[in-house]
């Protein structure tokens, strides 16, 4: 008796279909493991295997822009290409744009106010279109505005978009080619620094992307910068500087003073601690953080997500850094009583929102280093806090060199620098760099500190504070 899968198939279309489900790969067209692609996607592929470069395709993007309250001040909208569609090697190679640290900026504004001039920023508008690009890339018409009598034409980019890898360091290399050829030098260690210096003063240019600041000894000396500027690009003149890198600046009479009193105010809203109880201090002064073994785990990510938040808050609030370092040693599987402790900090923050760093007018421009670590007197390993001490001294000179060297574009020079540590068995160590049974188990660390120490010996020296 036939299966009534059998009624009306014959051998022959029953063989055919054993053919195709069995299809010879020899015949297969491209590669086996390649995904299915659409009629679109493949001729939008054949396109870029022709020109041997990417196509990219327009996308409308809106951007709120905000004052330092967070008030929406308008919307704009651009055109941006779709940069994940860019392959290495082929599109691009280098794509690197230097960007100022947070730290930069603070000596700048140290600077600033040593020397006693106002500090001013600008705005460049559609900074990333006045890059020249140097690769051959194409782009597609975006969706809905296609020619239907060439429905297969690109453009050839002669400049960059926004989404292209390549946009920021285009556009870094247009600006800093406009300043060099304009007098200006460029920082040795700091990319991002501009000074031009002439028998009237000197003028000093901080760039972050399309965000410029500058200040200037002479009151000429800024109208011809923003004149140098619009002859070339599109400026927003913003007028002294007040909010930057989410850092509130303040130019008084007296000083410059730098906080971060909105940032608070939004992590704290974040996590829903806006009324929670002020702490008068960042963490417990009679109670150690240990591991807590005991204790159970709290959400991963909610704790990274918070010690993330508060480490942007480490430029201005040196208050918490130590209590967060603590906390931040338990990311790994952070227990109960390390989330209060770090809700602690933020309670600390509840009650002193606006504290910040004041750079007064009056005061001496000095540099001197503190170390004050005790990494290994925790509780968790009762270690020794010699040799933690001396990696953070380490640690410490070798900011104090970039300080220096810094600082050396600016026309200053830190000949002898003190570093102050209060571990005699750290000064010790640095007077001897022996290796011995005490500090076997930090070798290769030891080795990189006693590099650093020995460098800057002629230029810093380690002075005992303690008692």
């Amino acid at each position: 008796m036939r299966s009534p899968l059998e009624v009306g198939i014959n051998e022959e279309s029953s063989h055919h279909t054993r053919i195709q489900k069995n299809h010879p790969p020899e015949l297969v067209i491209g590669g086996i493991s390649s995904p299915m692609i659409t009629r679109n996607q493949s001729r939008l592929q054949e396109l870029q295997d022709k020109q041997h470069t990417v196509l990219s395709c327009f996308l409308s993007q809106i951007e709120p822009k905000k004052d330092e309250r967070g008030i929406v001040i308008r919307n704009k909208a651009r055109l941006v290409a779709q940069g994940y569609t860019q392959k290495e090697g082929i599109v691009y190679e280098e794509v690197f744009a230097p960007v100022a640290r947070v730290e930069e900026i603070r000596l700048f504004l140290a600077y600033a106010s040593y020397i006693k001039f106002k500090v001013y920023q600008m705005d460049v508008k559609s900074a990333f279109l006045y890059g020249t690009i140097d690769e051959e890339v194409y782009v597609c018409l975006p969706p809905g505005f296609e020619n239907p009598s060439y429905p297969d034409t690109v453009y050839k980019q002669k400049k960059t978009l926004y989404g292209l890898h390549q946009a920021p360091r285009a556009w870094y290399d247009t600006l800093s080619t406009h300043l060099l050829e304009n007098g200006f030098e460029r920082g040795i260690i700091d990319k991002t620094l501009f000074i031009k210096r002439s028998k009237n003063g000197i003028q000093l240019v901080q760039i972050y992307v399309d965000d410029i600041i500058f200040g200037y000894t002479k009151e000429q000396m800024c109208r011809d910068f923003e004149e140098l500027m619009h002859k070339s690009f599109k400026m927003s003149a913003m007028g002294e500087l007040t909010f930057f890198l989410r850092l509130q600046v303040k130019q008084q009479k007296d000083g410059i003073f730098i906080s971060q009193s909105k940032y608070v105010k939004d992590i704290l809203d974040k996590y829903g601690l806006s009324d929670s109880k002020p702490a008068s201090t960042p963490m417990e002064t009679h109670k150690h953080i240990t591991a807590d073994l005991e204790v159970e785990d709290v959400d991963v990510h909610l704790y990274r997500s918070m010690i993330g938040s508060l480490m942007y808050l480490t430029a201005p609030r040196p208050d918490i850094m130590f209590p967060l370092r603590v906390c931040a040693r338990f990311q790994v599987k952070p227990k109960q009583s390390h989330l209060q402790a770090v809700k602690r900090i933020f309670r600390y923050l509840r009650g002193k929102p606006r504290l910040g760093l004041w750079y007064a007018y009056e005061s001496t421009f000095d540099l001197i280093a503190y170390s004050d670590s005790d990494l290994g007197g925790a509780n968790m390993d009762k270690k020794s806090t010699s040799e933690d001490e001396y990696i953070a001294a380490a640690s410490c000179c070798s900011q104090v060199l970039w300080i220096q060297n810094q600082m050396l574009h600016y026309g200053v020079t830190f000949l002898h620098t003190p570093i102050f540590i209060d571990n005699s068995s750290a000064i010790i160590i640095v007077n001897n760099p022996v290796k011995h049974s005490k500090t076997k188990h930090i070798e290769i660390r030891k080795c990189i500190a006693l590099l650093r120490l020995t460098q800057a010996s002629e230029s810093v020296s380690i002075v005992n504070t303690a008692g």
